[in-house]
C-alpha cells in the first residue's frame, strides 16, 4: 500500500470517530479497537505537556483588604460573563473600582508547571476602572441582586488555550509611591469538546449557592430560614470573601475553587492525567460528559439542576466511570434560569431538595430545614450515599475492606484511619436497594465537636465495566496536594493532616480502574 494511502485510511478513521462523539457515543478502548482495526489511540499529551511550560506564583493574591462588610472588597472587584467559554468564544469582564482608578488584568492558567501552580497567559491594561453601582434587592421571595455593570474589557479566547480554570488577577495601579495597591480575582473556566479521559466539574453553582456579596445575600441569608424555597443568586456580581469554616483571603473574586478543588486539579495536572474542565452548567448536557471516560465532582458539589442528575444517570447508563470526590453534594434543587438581559443559566434558584427529607431529620433540624422538600429524585441512585443529618463535622476515614482493589498498594488494614480526612460536611446512609453496593469506609463524625453522627464511603459498579464511587468527604483532595496558597483547614474541631500517600495511591487506583478498566 502506497504511502499516500495509509494517510487517507488515517484520515478516515478519525472521521469515523468524529462522527461517534457527535452522535453522544462514549470512547472507549474497545470501540476504538472495532473502529481502526487496532489498538485504541495512546494517551492524549495535551496536559503533560502543557504543564511542562514555564510557571509562576504571581498569579497568588498580595496586598486583599475586605472594607466594606465581612466579605466585600469595592477596591477593585469583578465579575465574567460566561462560567464557562470555549476556544474563540468572547467573554467579557466587567469591573469597578472605588475610587476610580487604573488597573490590570493578569490572566493565569491553573495547573502543575513545575509546582508553581499557574501559567501566566496575557496581560491586559491599564485600563482606566469606575465605580459602578450596587444593585439593589429585588422582591422576594428571590431576593435578587443582580448587577449590570458597564463592560471594562473583552477577550477572545486563544484557540490555543486549553482547557482549564482560569484566574483574572485585578491589580490597583497606585498614583505615586507612596499609595498601596490593591487586589482580587475574576475566575472563568475555559471548556472544549474533545474526548478525554477525564471530567473535572467545577462545582460553581455552590461557590455562589454561598457568595454573601455585596453585604450579606447568599441563598443562606433570607428571613424565612436558610433553606427557604425561591431564593435566587445571580452570577453577575463579584465573588466576595469566602465566608464558612475559615478565614481565606486569597478567596476573594475566586469562588471556592482555591479551596477544596484546586488541590485535586494539581494533583491530577502534575501526574500527566488527560483532563478537561467545565462548569455545573456545562453538565446538564449528556453529550458533555459521555465523551470522557470518567466524570469527576469534587470538594462541595451541593446545588444541581435537576438536568445534571439526568446527565449524569444517562452517563452511568452509557459506561462513564463516576467519582465523586466530595461532600454534601447534589443536595439542593437549584434550575437554572436567564439573567434579566437574557443570558442563558446566570441565575439559580432553590426550589427543593433530592431526595425525600425523613422526618427524624426534619425534627432535629426542624428550624434550618424549614421550607425545604423533596422535589426531585433520590440522589443515592447516583452517588450510592446521600447527605445525612448531622451532615457537618469531622472524623477519620477508616478502611473496612483492606482486600478490596481500592486499596492496592496502600498497606492499609482493617479499622485503619487516616486522621481527620471526613469533613467539613460528608454523605452516609448506603442505598439498600443498589445491587453490588460495597461499603469501603465508614464511621463517625462529630459535629460541633460533640454530636455524632455517621458517614460511609461507596462504591458500585456500572452496566459496562464502569464503576461509581463516593469518597463521601469535602476533604478527599486535602490528602492530595498542598500547591501554592493552599491554606490547611479546620472545621469542627478536626482538621486533616495534609497530602497523605494512602489518599493519592487510592486515588490512582480509581482512575486507573476508570481510565483502563483495570488497577495497575
Amino acid at each position: 500500500m502506497s504511502k499516500k494511502k495509509k494517510i487517507d485510511r488515517r484520515d478516515a478513521l478519525k472521521g469515523a470517530a468524529a462522527s461517534i462523539y457527535a452522535a453522544g457515543i462514549p470512547w472507549n478502548s474497545t470501540l476504538a479497537k472495532n473502529i481502526t482495526g487496532g489498538p485504541a489511540p495512546a494517551k492524549s499529551k495535551l496536559i503533560e505537556q502543557e504543564n511542562q511550560r514555564e510557571g509562576t506564583r504571581d498569579w497568588q493574591l498580595t496586598r486583599v483588604r475586605i472594607n466594606e462588610g465581612n466579605y466585600r472588597t469595592s477596591l477593585i472587584e469583578g465579575y465574567c460573563s460566561k462560567q464557562s467559554v470555549a476556544a474563540g468564544d468572547e467573554l467579557t469582564i466587567h469591573v469597578s473600582t472605588k475610587p476610580a482608578k487604573k488597573f490590570l488584568l493578569d490572566i493565569y492558567r491553573m495547573g502543575y508547571y513545575g509546582g508553581a501552580g499557574a501559567r501566566h497567559m496575557k496581560q491586559i491594561g491599564p485600563l482606566q476602572g469606575s465605580v459602578q453601582p450596587t444593585p439593589e434587592m429585588g422582591p422576594a421571595p428571590g431576593r435578587l441582586r443582580e448587577c449590570k455593570w458597564d463592560i471594562s474589557t473583552s477577550l477572545k479566547i486563544p484557540e490555543d488555550w486549553l482547557s482549564g480554570v482560569y484566574l483574572g488577577k485585578l491589580t490597583t495601579i497606585p498614583e505615586s509611591k507612596s499609595q498601596p495597591y490593591w487586589q482580587s480575582y475574576v475566575i472563568f473556566i475555559v471548556r472544549d469538546n474533545r474526548q478525554a479521559d477525564v471530567l473535572f466539574q467545577c462545582s460553581d453553582n455552590t461557590w455562589h449557592a454561598y457568595n454573601r456579596w455585596p453585604v450579606n445575600e447568599s441563598l443562606y441569608t433570607h428571613p424565612d430560614g436558610a433553606h427557604a424555597p425561591g431564593v435566587s443568586v445571580s452570577f453577575d456580581r463579584p465573588y466576595g470573601k469566602y465566608n464558612q469554616i475559615f478565614d481565606a483571603p486569597l478567596s476573594v473574586g475566586s469562588g471556592e475553587f482555591l479551596l477544596w478543588e484546586f488541590p485535586l486539579s494539581y494533583w491530577l495536572e502534575k501526574n500527566g492525567y488527560d483532563v478537561t474542565y467545565g462548569s455545573n452548567s456545562d453538565c446538564i448536557t449528556p453529550s458533555f460528559l459521555t465523551r470522557c471516560k470518567t466524570f469527576i465532582s469534587v470538594g462541595h458539589d451541593e446545588y444541581w439542576d435537576v438536568r445534571q442528575y439526568h446527565a449524569v444517570e444517562k452517563a452511568i447508563e452509557s459506561g462513564v466511570s463516576i467519582l465523586w470526590l466530595c461532600g454534601n453534594s447534589v443536595f439542593v434543587v437549584s434550575p437554572f434560569s436567564s439573567s434579566s438581559s437574557g443570558k442563558p443559566k446566570r441565575i439559580i434558584t432553590r426550589t427543593g431538595a433530592f431526595g425525600p427529607m425523613r422526618e427524624d431529620e426534619l425534627e432535629s433540624y426542624r428550624q434550618l430545614f424549614a421550607g425545604l422538600q423533596g422535589t426531585a429524585p433520590d440522589e443515592r441512585k447516583i452517588m450510592g450515599v446521600r447527605s445525612v443529618v448531622p451532615f457537618n463535622g469531622g472524623g477519620d476515614w477508616t478502611c473496612t475492606r483492606p482486600n478490596h482493589w481500592f486499596f492496592a498498594g496502600t498497606g492499609m488494614k482493617q479499622g485503619e484511619s487516616i486522621p481527620g480526612l471526613v469533613g467539613w460536611e460528608h454523605h452516609g446512609e448506603p442505598d439498600p436497594e443498589r445491587e453490588g453496593l460495597e461499603v469501603l469506609a465508614e464511621g463517625k463524625i462529630w459535629s460541633g465537636g460533640t454530636r455524632e453522627g455517621d458517614y460511609a464511603a461507596v462504591i458500585f459498579p456500572g452496566p459496562k465495566e464502569n464503576i461509581v464511587f463516593n469518597a463521601s468527604t469535602i476533604f478527599w483532595a486535602q490528602g492530595l496536594s498542598s500547591p501554592p496558597g493552599h491554606m490547611p483547614v479546620w472545621s469542627h474541631w478536626s482538621r486533616p493532616h495534609g497530602p497523605d500517600p494512602r489518599v493519592q495511591q487510592m486515588t490512582h487506583n480509581l482512575l486507573q480502574r476508570s481510565i483502563t478498566g483495570k488497577v495497575q
